[in-house]
């Protein structure tokens, strides 16, 4: 198991489901174009997309205290990105089904780990820049993908108790993925979009949290709040004092309210572990 067998990995996938498709193309002029009326339609004639984005939706991570019971309820309250981002989601999940024991989770605990991390995203930085928290809220939602690869992989080829205690003594979880596979599962993430043709500054960002990049200041710092994230919440920390500490260290060095953001991170873990129990 190699980068090479990955990527061969990657190109046998199908493509993401016909509503994806149909839903794809009334974003391609720019979410801020997108013909709600079109898009609640398109997503509506797909019942199993629409319970599981209601679903997806009404999780207590997203803090809405009423019931959404609508798909043109969840555009309106979240926007046109966050649903494409919930549309993408299931459209993955459906394309690459994968035990996520591997990394040592359940596959609900998985998604609820993708959930917190757009939670995150979407309550903390919408406070610094809301129009760029609207754009990056939905990869955070995605950006774990490339584990569902990796999981498929370890389970296909290798012994995966050993993957697992290598997980737990590795000091990065990147590092150790790369040490294996001579890549990181965001840069999995990245090729996955790549081979889906999903937005190439997805695709930039995926690639570049692990590795060096040389794209512009902007998709730099697009990176850096993703690391953030991240960070704070993972497949191995859940909002730990350790995680919250570190990821904090990035959001100082970028001249950003620390206190807010710790309080927030508090809150998403308060609210799982409430509703874990």
């Amino acid at each position: 198991m190699n980068f090479r067998s990955i990527v061969h990995h990657i190109e046998s996938l199908p493509p993401l489901s016909d509503t994806t498709q149909v839903v794809r193309k009334i974003y391609q002029d720019g979410a801020e174009n997108v013909d709600i009326s079109k898009l609640v339609r398109a997503i509506e004639t797909d019942v199993a997309l629409t319970v599981n984005i209601l679903k997806m939706i009404n999780s207590p991570l997203y803090g809405f205290s009423k019931q959404i019971t609508s798909v043109s309820q969840a555009v309106t309250l979240f926007g046109t990105q966050v649903v494409y981002g919930l549309v993408v989601r299931y459209s993955i999940e459906s394309a690459i089904i994968a035990n996520l024991r591997p990394y040592g989770l359940s596959n609900s605990k998985f998604n609820d780990i993708c959930h917190m991390q757009s939670a995150l995203m979407s309550q903390w930085y919408s406070k610094v820049n809301l129009k760029d928290a609207q754009f990056l809220a939905p990869l955070a939602l995605v950006m774990e993908s490339g584990k569902l690869v990796v999981a498929q992989e370890v389970t296909q080829h290798t012994n995966i108790k050993e993957f697992i205690n290598g997980l737990r003594n590795a000091p990065n979880l990147s590092e150790y993925e790369n040490s294996l596979f001579g890549t990181s599962s965001y840069y999995i993430s990245g090729l996955l979009f790549e081979h889906w043709n999903l937005d190439t500054l997805y695709v930039d960002m995926l690639k570049g949290l692990d590795f060096e990049h040389d794209g512009a200041l902007k998709l730099g710092y697009y990176i850096d709040i993703l690391d953030i994230v991240r960070t704070a919440v993972n497949v191995v920390n859940i909002f730990t004092k350790e995680s919250i500490r570190e990821a904090s260290e990035i959001v100082a060095d970028m001249g950003l309210d620390v206190e807010y953001f710790k309080s927030v991170c508090i809150s998403i873990k308060e609210t799982y572990i409430k509703n874990d129990s």
